[in-house]
């Protein structure tokens, strides 16, 4: 049975993303995944391969409410900690996932050798999660959903996750208006009484430098009807005190 969630959250590893080794690709994949399905990136983390942050980051991902992707060191190699930092969190040992195993046979042709079968040494109770692109699979447990460092592999696997387990979000609309001159410590009080009108909306204040000065542009996010309902109440305060404002495109 598919649940209903608003969003997830993101744990990428990788030492060779934090040094610049190459550039990360999962958060932007990420959001747009979820965007497509009217879900929420609640929160993004990119860390290094140390086992004792593996753990305290995934400890921490595990007690919030919402699933979240975990992309990177679910490898064979030395440097690949997650499975085992996984496991510790969860408390259970790691081993051999029996339908996991099957796949890479199947996959093969032959009895996978020692070193391939630690791809598929899981924390104890762990879910498969199919990969389509090179058919080693990741894992789920608690919740979270384990994949691959590369993203040409994440990609596909969190678009199947999404669509087998999670409803699509209910439809979102974004509004911005953009304020020639506007300055926040001047609409302050406005932006406090709008917050406290419209609690359910997401709400943004972000400052811009333009040619020959400044603006500001307030944004807002949520459910279209309550959007629109906002966008009337804002134009309004603003109208009161005399502040210009046009759409943002």
């Amino acid at each position: 049975m598919k649940q209903q969630i608003t969003g997830f959250g993101l744990v990428i590893i990788g030492n060779e993303i934090l040094d610049g080794r190459v550039g990360d690709r999962h958060f932007e994949n990420a959001r747009r995944i979820l965007a497509a399905r009217n879900l929420l990136l609640k929160y993004a983390l990119i860390i290094a391969d140390e086992p004792e942050m593996i753990r305290q980051q995934l400890k921490w991902a595990m007690a919030r409410p919402e699933p979240f992707f975990c992309c990177g060191g679910i490898g064979a190699t030395p440097d690949d900690y997650t499975r085992h930092s996984a496991a510790d969190v969860v408390g259970v040992p790691l081993a051999y996932n029996e339908e996991a195993v099957a796949i890479l046979e199947k996959h093969y042709g032959e009895i996978p050798s020692p070193h391939r079968l630690k791809m598929v040494e899981f924390p104890e109770g762990s879910r498969v999660i199919p990969n389509p692109f090179n058919q080693v699979p990741g894992f789920s447990i608690a919740n979270g959903y384990f994949l691959p460092g590369f993203p040409e592999m994440a990609e596909p696997m969190m678009e199947l996750i999404l669509d087998t387990y999670y409803h699509p979000g209910p439809e979102r609309l974004a509004r911005s208006l953009v304020l020639p001159d506007g300055r926040e410590a001047d609409l302050a009080d406005l932006m406090d009484e709008f917050i406290a009108a419209y609690p359910d909306l997401s709400f943004s204040s972000l400052p811009r430098n333009v040619e020959g000065g400044w603006d500001l542009v307030l944004g807002m996010a949520g459910s279209p009807g309550r959007v629109e309902e906002g966008v009337v109440f804002l134009t309004a305060k603003l109208e009161e005190v005399g502040q210009r404002y046009f759409p943002s495109d």
